[in-house]
């Protein structure tokens, strides 16, 4: 089994903002694949897909950002996955508007919900795929983050959810290594 996690914060609130790419990447994957992400488990809402023997678990944690380690921890515990089985979809402030960029281990890089996963799972060595919002510096950038796309923004951003979406799908068939060489930049 597989677990794809997208991060992002519950509740209307937040929805289509910057931090929330990573729900919307498992929405579409969840439209493609036909599967409802509706059930409450591990602390967030889960969804199950099936292809042959391979198994794939999509789960939005509903803790918030910042604690989103107690639902991951939870769903890779309940399952007993190996790191290398778990891939998180999260927002990237460092990385320039709808840019992708995958990696097989590394630090959080200052984002508080990898963070909050690495804590939690004592290790690092696990697949982010991290997509660009933008960066803003100093005291604003709370606010990015928690802000919605801008009109100009909007067609760039959901054409990344959708490459980031194949990206996942090329991570479960081919395997990160493939992935990273099709989806990263040059």
């Amino acid at each position: 089994m597989k677990l794809v996690v997208g991060l992002g914060n519950p509740g209307p609130r937040y929805e289509g903002t910057r931090h929330n790419v990573g729900y919307r990447v498992i929405d579409e994957l969840a439209r493609r694949w036909q599967v409802e992400v509706e059930r409450a488990q591990f602390q967030g809402l889960v969804g199950q897909w099936r292809k042959g023997s391979q198994r794939v678990l999509l789960l939005k944690p509903a803790t918030f950002m910042n604690r989103s380690g107690q639902s991951v921890a939870q769903a890779v515990g309940f399952y007993k996955l190996s790191l290398a089985d778990l891939l998180i979809v999260v927002d990237d402030m460092a990385l320039p508007l709808g840019r992708l960029r995958i990696r097989k281990q590394g630090s959080a890089g200052g984002h508080n919900g990898l963070e909050d996963i690495i804590t939690r799972l004592g290790g690092d060595e696990f697949c982010r795929l991290r997509i660009g919002i933008e960066q803003v510096g100093g005291e604003r950038m709370v606010g990015h983050v928690l802000s919605p796309f801008r009109p100009k923004e909007r067609e760039e951003i959901e054409a990344a959810i959708v490459r980031a979406a194949d990206a996942v799908q090329c991570w479960l068939d081919a395997g990160p290594n493939e992935a990273m060489n099709r989806y990263n930049p040059a």
